[in-house]
């Protein structure tokens, strides 16, 4: 299933099923993360399941209240079994069979989510994962959109020791403003397959349409995400790396809608 189909069922109010493994999961992501699911259709279900009696789910009682999301509570039967897993698994299948919803999305960086992710797509149901970093590539690829957790977290202001203000007013307030993203921590673009996806969406003129060059992104490889390189937008990406790609914009006649077309620039890729 491609972006664009994701992002139509969204405008449709696609009718999604979110569950969540709260052990496998951070309560400081959840507004980010609804927020992100909001793009793609409506939460129509908001479960999230974990031993409720363990002092080690304290922190998401706020998140709970605030998003009115549901705690489903399942005792540790036995040491090192995670009857977690079981069951959200059992509820998945349950909900699949209500046959009330468009996709589901699994928040877990749990592998043993991978073979649901694969039944529920059997189905034709969209499925969305969220994950940490940490994800098992299994479950990633079983999903037709995985999002990093990491990139909803809110950026940290950090310290910059050894680097002595130009001037007071330059620094009259330190510490204030956002510091930006290292470009030491950000993932080096995949220049390879990105001209594959350009190849695949390239028209008569040279050109490729963003969005298609987007859909193929994500049908390769789940995880594509360009926040991941430190752009917010796809269209990012490719504008501000100009020694790599070419850009045109065209405004669309009779409308405020724009079509943008990228390709590598020759002797890049």
């Amino acid at each position: 299933m491609s972006t664009t189909d994701t992002h139509e069922r969204g405008k449709d109010q696609a009718r999604l099923a979110v569950l969540i493994d709260a052990d496998n999961a951070q309560p400081s992501v959840i507004d980010a993360l609804l927020a992100e699911i909001a793009r793609f259709g409506v939460a129509s279900v908001k479960r999230i399941y974990g031993d409720w009696t363990s002092t080690s789910h304290q922190q998401w009682k706020k998140s709970l209240l605030k998003h009115s999301i549901q705690p489903v509570q399942q005792f540790a039967y036995t040491s090192g079994k995670n009857a977690t897993d079981s069951a959200l698994i059992i509820d998945a299948m349950d909900l699949l069979y209500t046959r009330r919803f468009d996709g589901f999305c699994l928040v877990s960086s749990d592998s043993d989510f991978t073979r649901l992710a694969q039944r529920l797509r059997e189905e034709g149901l969209l499925v969305l994962g969220f994950g940490e970093k940490k994800t098992p590539e299994p479950f990633v690829v079983a999903c037709d959109k995985f999002v990093y957790t990491e990139v909803l977290r809110p950026m940290e202001t950090k310290a910059t020791p050894q680097t002595k203000p130009k001037s007071a007013k330059a620094n009259s307030n330190p510490g204030t403003a956002p510091a930006k993203e290292s470009s030491s921590t950000r993932m080096k673009l995949p220049l390879e397959l990105i001209q594959q996806a350009i190849d695949e969406a390239e028209g008569d003129t040279g050109w490729a349409d963003l969005g298609s060059v987007g859909n193929y992104l994500t049908k390769v490889r789940p995880d594509f995400d360009p926040r991941l390189y430190g752009y917010k937008k796809l269209s990012d990406l490719f504008r501000q790396n100009p020694k790599l790609f070419d850009t045109d914009i065209q405004a669309v006649p009779g409308s405020n809608a724009k079509t943008v077309n990228v390709r590598m620039r020759k002797g890049e890729g």
